[in-house]
């Protein structure tokens, strides 16, 4: 049996991981507003105004992520264009050492295939802090939709108990703002009538969605 959490829980968790993401780029935005208004010196104004553009920069491919991974993205029953999905999605990637390989055909697909398939890539990026290559691939249309996202890199690896987190079984019977994630891409994919296998080898970590399979 799964873990239960009550729908305004799972609402307020998912707001705080949010939020997370967002607070770390919008404080360095008024950091700078803050070096603006106090210095004169040319130099360090275009310091600030570069910190500005790019904390910006950040926090808004953050939100446009989250809004699809988390957020309802539109009506009930919409589809999403996978082509979004990826834009929003390599937006996410804020440095060199990860790159993104995205084989995925372009179609649109029921709005929570695309939140697993997001989730399942923010899963894969956690795995790989040190920089990889992540691979997305997708096969099948709409709602016969199969994902499968790999993350290769030194050390690659979940974080400690995201497995069982997944399968809607935490390892401490309880969830916060920190574990909430791959919690709720357990409960996108099983919303799907689907599971998460995980597997693990040397350096890699491959997350695979599946039709669920009836007892």
């Amino acid at each position: 049996m799964t873990f239960a959490i009550d729908g305004l829980d799972l609402a307020s968790l998912a707001c705080s991981r949010v939020c997370h993401d967002v607070i770390s780029p919008v404080g360095a935005i008024i950091n700078g507003l803050e070096v603006l208004d106090e210095e004169n010196d040319a130099e360090m104004r275009q310091v600030a105004l570069d910190l500005i553009k790019k904390s910006a920069a950040t926090a808004s491919a953050r939100l446009q992520f989250c809004r699809l991974a988390f957020g309802a993205a539109g009506s009930a029953g919409a589809s999403i264009d996978t082509s979004d999905a990826e834009s929003v999605t390599r937006g996410l990637i804020s440095d060199d050492r990860t790159k993104l390989v995205w084989n995925v055909p372009r179609q649109l697909a029921p709005k929570n295939k695309v939140k697993l398939l997001l989730n399942l890539c923010l899963l894969a990026f956690a795995a790989i802090p040190r920089g990889g290559v992540v691979t997305v691939e997708a096969k099948g249309e709409g709602g016969a939709m199969e994902v499968e996202v790999e993350a290769k890199g030194p050390n690659a690896r979940l974080a400690k108990g995201a497995a069982a987190l997944i399968a809607g079984e935490p390892e401490n019977g309880a969830i916060d703002a920190h574990t909430i994630q791959p919690f709720f891409a357990g409960v996108v994919a099983r919303a799907c009538g689907m599971s998460i296998a995980v597997e693990t080898e040397a350096e890699t970590v491959r997350l695979r969605a599946r039709p669920a399979v009836e007892a």
